[in-house]
């Protein structure tokens, strides 16, 4: 050994050994998400006479460092700001030298502050590296309402007459419930959800590879109320819709009422949940249309107008309990149970129905009108559990896992009735189909997350999801009211579908100066097996679908002043399709349609790409704007083709290539103290490509929608708030769909120390005066037919809701929700 290396050992021999002299206690601070929190505060007191010892503010890492502590028993208080104070009781130092590591501290929100009480107004959106997040209080309009109602407020979301929602353009995205990942139709899940029970929202437009793939739109991530403190809280909500100004000639009168409570109990170990909803949601209409159809040089045309109304009916009932045994590890079982009902009544009487020979003449062949009464029904009735456990290590890895099961019965018959008219005695034809397909889904998911580089986390998983949907679809029909009914096999099938998908991710994130960043990719293997069979025993197939594909992501923010950072992103995304859009045996929907899917229809991939920029102004105000570009390969339309002269079969199939590039803007303002302002804006070219039956298709158009959020606060504790959601024409595969607009006034007052809130709603403001809550929707395809449908729905709808709590405190309600069925629903 060289005297060289012998100088350096004793050197550092004796470095250890000065350094082992004094004894040192350490540990890392963190928040409820487990992110660090730097320049929080550790202070160490005598345990003896409560003095304080010393104290230090952690790192970046949330890491702190007490040193040169003597012997003697201590306690310790970690703290931040707005977050409730950790102790650490017991901390024995027996020796010189000694070192503790505490492990990860984690500090929970608080309710109030010690001494000084801070008011601040919430901003409206908070812009992060991979996601807004939105403050659901501030939409008041949606209050006693559903998720939809919070949802259908924010820049990139639009909504159309028929209820369906969309971002930044596109109808697919995923929902994910307190960050767990629920597969399902957006909108049926939302109207689950009241939206009392929501916190925040976040849009995650390009999200990483830690997400399931799925979605071509990104991902809406539903934050429900949370809070810190110990003991209890209570609420309920009540509202009650004032009788329709505006009936339409409908035969029934339209109920809007409901009623949902949360109860949470919080001890140090226990959280305690429960949460029951019932909701009736009514919406009357009408709708006016013209179709017709060319065959053989004859064209066949029958114009229609009557009602067009949906009853919905909700009931259901959540209970969770988390066990948190010691700061290390928590444990989370959750029940969800309910009933949904969802009814859509069209009543049409179909005049001057006639067919003309040649198809450009005036001659015509024959002259008639009846009367069709159409029912659809759709109900869900499900039962899910979820079991939870997250472990926490002392070096501040993280370790979780998550089971979900669901059982969901899903079905409903459509009543399809063509009568005479004026003489409804008269039946031409009585058709009656319905569906039981119940539904079985599994989900397994295991997730670490680590810190071995100082300039990262690495977060590394793997999902299992296994979903099996079978189907008995039976459609039958009757030409007498005397007769029975009898099966038409052609119409007749058991469709089931099983699809198994294998996951696993990797992912670093990370904070260097200021540069935030996060790249990563994740490997799906997929296995689809759909079986096909009519009750004509024509049809037994079984069609394989199977693929290994990797899912990257990449993000990246720059900070660069206090007031403003840049970001851009990346995200290949996956849409699968639904049992309803693969199965290839025609359902009636109503007289003029019948819709089937395509049995070898393919999922879409996508491209996502995004550039973004968001500054923060003097006195509260905010600007953001984001570029995008998507783009879709096997593009998923719903396509129009001639089943017979009076029918059209719609059909669900891959017509090409999509892409859409717009730029989505959004702006905070406060003019005054007491007038707040939230606008947003999304505008973009849509363009399709590709071809339908062997006929091209290319179309493109430029879409926007504009969501504006005006909030005027009287008193404390009054306000008015006015919002505006429009949206534009847009393009379809086969046609267009007119504008949509809403507006809605809030009256808000609370009383009784806050405990009793008063919400006042005036939805669809119309008036007599304008085209409220009205879309027209048209299809053509030349020498072969032309639709076109105008879809009148209620306006000036006068609501009441009354919220009270009863238990003064923050409520922590976390439930989970439906994965699987209510994408099917």
């Amino acid at each position: 050994m060289s005297i060289k290396f012998k100088y350096i050992s004793l050197f550092i021999w004796c470095l250890i050994l000065s350094y082992n002299g004094f004894s040192q206690i350490q540990g890392v601070i963190v928040d409820e998400q487990n992110e660090p929190l730097e320049y929080a505060t550790a202070a160490l007191y005598d345990v003896n006479d409560g003095s304080l010892v010393t104290g230090v503010v952690s790192d970046e890492k949330g890491v702190f460092k007490i040193d040169a502590i003597k012997k003697g028993t201590y306690y310790l208080e970690a703290s931040f700001l707005g977050y409730e104070i950790q102790k650490i009781d017991s901390i024995k130092v027996l020796k010189k030298g000694q070192s503790i590591d505490l492990g990860a501290i984690r500090l929970v929100l608080g309710t109030q502050l010690n001494e000084v009480v801070v008011q601040a107004e919430r901003n409206t959106v908070v812009n992060k590296i991979d996601r807004q997040v939105f403050e659901a209080s501030k939409f008041k309009s949606a209050q006693g309402g559903s998720g939809i109602d919070v949802i259908r407020n924010l820049p990139s979301v639009s909504m159309d007459s028929q209820g369906e929602i969309s971002v930044r353009g596109s109808t697919g995205f995923v929902v994910l419930l307190n960050g767990k990942p629920i597969q399902g139709n957006a909108s049926n899940l939302m109207a689950q959800l009241p939206a009392n029970a929501i916190q925040k929202v976040e849009v995650i437009t390009a999200p990483s590879a830690k997400y399931d793939p799925e979605g071509k739109a990104g991902i809406i991530n539903i934050l429900t109320n949370k809070g810190a403190a110990n003991g209890a809280f209570g609420q309920i909500n009540i509202k009650a819709g004032l009788p329709s100004i505006e009936t339409y000639g409908n035969d029934v009168s339209h109920k809007r009422h409901g009623i949902d409570a949360t109860y949470n109990v919080r001890t140090d170990k226990w959280n305690i949940s429960l949460g029951a909803n019932y909701q009736r949601n009514d919406l009357g209409g009408r709708r006016e249309g013209d179709v017709f159809t060319i065959i053989n040089n004859t064209k066949t045309q029958f114009p229609s107008t009557g009602e067009r109304s949906f009853d919905e009916t909700n009931y259901s009932g959540r209970f969770t309990v988390d066990f948190t045994p010691s700061a290390s590890d928590t444990y989370s079982f959750g029940f969800f149970a309910g009933k949904r009902s969802k009814a859509r009544l069209a009543d049409i009487v179909y005049f001057d129905n006639h067919s003309v020979t040649p198809a450009d003449s005036n001659n015509r062949d024959y002259t008639f009108q009846y009367f069709n009464h159409n029912l659809r029904e759709r109900r869900g009735d499900f039962v899910l559990g979820s079991l939870d456990w997250t472990h926490l290590f002392e070096n501040t890895s993280e370790l979780s896992a998550s089971f979900l099961y669901e059982y969901t019965l899903l079905g409903g018959p459509t009543v399809n009735q063509n009568l005479g008219e004026p003489d409804r005695s008269i039946l031409f034809q009585d058709e009656f189909n319905t569906n039981d397909n119940p539904l079985h889904g599994v989900r397994f998911q295991l997730d670490y997350k680590f810190r071995p580089f100082d300039f990262g986390v690495l977060e590394t998983g793997y999902q299992y999801r296994d979903l099996t949907h079978t189907g008995d679809f039976i459609y039958e029909r009757r030409t007498d009211f005397d007769d029975d009914f009898e099966l038409v096999p052609e119409f007749s099938s058991e469709v089931d579908l099983e699809r198994t998908i294998h996951s696993g991710y990797v992912q670093l994130s990370g904070k260097k100066g200021k540069w935030d960043y996060a790249a990563g990719s994740r490997l799906e293997v997929m296995d689809r097996k759909f079986r096909l069979k009519d009750k004509t025993n024509t049809v037994d197939e079984t069609l394989l679908y199977d693929f290994v594909r990797l899912y990257p992501s990449a993000s990246l923010q720059y900070e660069v002043n206090e007031k403003t950072n840049i970001k851009a992103a990346y995200s290949k995304r996956v849409e699968r399709n639904s049992t309803f859009k693969m199965n290839p045996f025609a359902e009636r929907e109503h007289s003029e349609t019948l819709e089937q899917g395509d049995k070898n229809l393919r999922p879409e991939f996508i491209d996502l790409v995004e550039l973004g920029v968001t500054k923060e102004l003097k006195g509260g105000n905010s600007i953001f704007a984001t570029g995008y570009f998507r783009n879709v390969k096997n593009v998923v339309n719903r396509v129009n083709t001639v089943y017979n002269d009076t029918i059209l079969n719609r059909i669900y199939s891959n017509v090409g290539t999509a892409k859409a590039i717009g730029l989505e803007v959004g702006a905070e303002l406060k003019p005054t103290k007491n007038w707040s302002n939230f606008i947003g804006a999304n505008i973009y070219n849509y363009s399709i490509e590709g071809s339908f039956d062997n006929r091209v298709i290319d179309n493109d158009a430029t879409i926007y929608s504009v969501n504006v959020n005006s909030t005027w606060r009287f008193w404390d504790n009054a306000s008015l708030q006015f919002t505006f959601n429009y949206l534009s024409d847009r393009n379809t595969a086969q046609g267009e769909d007119s504008r949509f607009y809403s507006p809605n006034l809030t009256f808000q007052k609370s009383f009784m120390n806050d405990r009793l809130t008063a919400t006042l709603q005036w939805q669809n403001i119309d008036m007599g005066l304008l085209d409220t809550n009205e879309q027209r929707i048209t299809t053509r395809r030349a020498n072969e037919f032309f639709t076109t449908t105008n879809y009148i729905y209620e306006v000036d709808m006068i609501i009441l809701n009354l919220s009270y709590t009863f238990k003064q405190g923050k409520n922590k309600s976390k439930f989970i929700d439906s994965e699987f069925g209510k994408k099917e629903f």
